[in-house]
This record gives C-alpha cells, sequence and structure tokens, in this order.
C-alpha cells in the first residue's frame, strides 16, 4: 500500500501555456521578437500538482481538458512530470484555455493573458470520492466551481485537509470557504466588500490564512496567533507560476504533515517559499525541475 502522506486531489485549472522571453512587454499595437518559446501545461491546480508530484508526492489532478488534440498535448505534458489527470468534460470539444504569457528578461515578471475556465462545464468524475478518501490533501483554485465544491465536501466528509489557492475572487467561494483549512492568497487578493482580507476568509469559515507578496514575508493567521515568514532572496529572472508552486509545495508540506498549532503552520509556509524561490531563480516553466537544489529540499 501507498504511503497516504504522499497523496493529493488537486481541483481545478489546466491550461496549455505558449511562454515567450522578452526583452521588454509588448506595446499598444507593436511587435516585438521572442528570444525563446516553450509549451507546458499550466493552471493553478496544474501547476500546483506538478510541484506536489516533483516533491516526491502522489498527484491526482481533477480538471476539465476536453477531447480536443490540444487537451490532450496538456495531459500528456501533466502526465510526464507525474500527474494524473481525471477529466471532467471528457466530451467537451472546443480547444483548452492557451494562455499567452511574456516573460520580462530583465526582473523575470510575467503578464499573462488567458481564458481560463470560461465557456466550459466540468462535473466531477466517478474517482472523485475515491481519489479524496485516499489523499491526505486536497487542493482548489475555484476556477472550476463544480469540481472545487465536490471535492471539499468529500475531504470534509473524511476528514482530509483542505487547501484553497485564493488568486482571485470568485462567487463560488462563498459556498467552498466553509470547508477550507488553509487559505492561501496574495496580496492582490481582494474580498468584495471587505478590507480586511485574512480577517473576512476566516470569518467566512477557512480555519487559518496565509497572505504572500512576492519578496516580501508572507503573513499568516493561525487561532489567535499571527506572524511573518520571510521569504529566500534570490535573482528572480522568471516568476511564471510562482505562487502555484507555492501552493504546491505547502500542500506537500500539509500532506507530509499537517500543521495543528501556529509553529506548524509557519514551518509549512517557509517550505513553500523555498521551493518557490528556487522556481524563481530559473528560466523556464518547467526546467526548474530539474536543479540539483530541488533534489536537497524534498522533506518539507
Amino acid at each position: 500500500m501507498s504511503d497516504p502522506r504522499r497523496s493529493g486531489v488537486f481541483a481545478g485549472l489546466s491550461t496549455l501555456d505558449t511562454v515567450y522571453r522578452v526583452t521588454d512587454f509588448p506595446p499598444p499595437d507593436g511587435k516585438i521578437s521572442a528570444s525563446s518559446q516553450e509549451l507546458a501545461g499550466g493552471g493553478p491546480a496544474a501547476n500546483a500538482a506538478v510541484t506536489f508530484a516533483a516533491l516526491g508526492g502522489a498527484a491526482a489532478l481533477v480538471t476539465a481538458l476536453g477531447a480536443h488534440p490540444l487537451a490532450r498535448l496538456v495531459a500528456d505534458e501533466l502526465g510526464g512530470h507525474g500527474v494524473a489527470v481525471y477529466d471532467g468534460a471528457p466530451e467537451h470539444e472546443l480547444p483548452p484555455a492557451v494562455s499567452s504569457v511574456y516573460i520580462r528578461e530583465g526582473d523575470g515578471h510575467r503578464t499573462v493573458v488567458s481564458v481560463n475556465a470560461q465557456g466550459v462545464r466540468a462535473t466531477p468524475p466517478r474517482e472523485l470520492a475515491e481519489l479524496v478518501s485516499r489523499a491526505a490533501v486536497v487542493l482548489v483554485d475555484g476556477h472550476h466551481p463544480a469540481l472545487a465544491v465536490a471535492a471539499a465536501r468529500a475531504a470534509r466528509a473524511t476528514g482530509v485537509p483542505v487547501v484553497l489557492d485564493a488568486g482571485s475572487w470568485k462567487d463560488v467561494l462563498t459556498e467552498l470557504l466553509p470547508f477550507v483549512d488553509f487559505a492561501v492568497c496574495s496580496s492582490s487578493f481582494r474580498v468584495p466588500g471587505r478590507d480586511d482580507v485574512a480577517g473576512a476568509l476566516r470569518a467566512a469559515g477557512a480555519a487559518a490564512v496565509a497572505i504572500t507578496a512576492g519578496a516580501a514575508p508572507v503573513r499568516w493567521w493561525f487561532g489567535t496567533a499571527t506572524g511573518a515568514v520571510p521569504v529566500p532572496s534570490v535573482a528572480a529572472v522568471d516568476t511564471l507560476g510562482a505562487g502555484d508552486v507555492f501552493h504546491g509545495a505547502f500542500a506537500r508540506a500539509v500532506a507530509e504533515r499537517a500543521p495543528v498549532d501556529p509553529a506548524g503552520y509557519a514551518a509549512a509556509l517557509a517550505f513553500a517559499a523555498r521551493i518557490a524561490a528556487l522556481r524563481c531563480a530559473t528560466p523556464g516553466p518547467r526546467a526548474w525541475l530539474a536543479e540539483p537544489a530541488l533534489r536537497e529540499r524534498l522533506t518539507p
């Protein structure tokens, strides 16, 4: 029997990313040439699953891809990085979301254009409940509401901790937050009508909250305690998916040893920050997975 601490279910968005490295972002009505072009699977849940697998976990991605040839390309690319893909829209015939990504070479900043999950209706696959029952952690990003709610409900029913990648406010979060144990969001995340993001997320049901802010310390709230975790200083050359990598690494730490106190929560966040920093220091959507330093940081 496989070690349950190594199993994670990731429910949410997957895309096909076309990634260009450029000297600067394109101006309005302008044209530029890229120094390189790469294709890779993308999306918050998908990238988190790839990270989880790279850190020694068994990752199952529950998403919506469909039957289009480009969807198969995404599934094969993710599978090549150890992610088992379960499709909640197998008969969808249109192309999957194709994200156009520009990475500025001077500082690693990125800009992304994508339709995300628009126009796709996903249904939880029949394997979902069994996958969750065998998992040590579930991560949801809210992009496919039906998948997120079904995964989170199944997790709560079986006592599996739920991590929320709160990239942007989505209406489903009102229903989803009561099932969330750990909400991790960026400093740009906003709750409609509320200024205190952490307070609003906790009042809505999240047991613990963390807010990332790039190279700045990660602020966190757990019970009555609060604190901040420093982020390793690196020369950032590519920030694409850094937040997704953070979430995947945090999920790996939760799977290994679910935080039960503030010290454990801070330690899990610190591990995630170290892995995300490694990603930012390596150009390319997947090249960082081959970095020798990653092998040295496998254990949360």
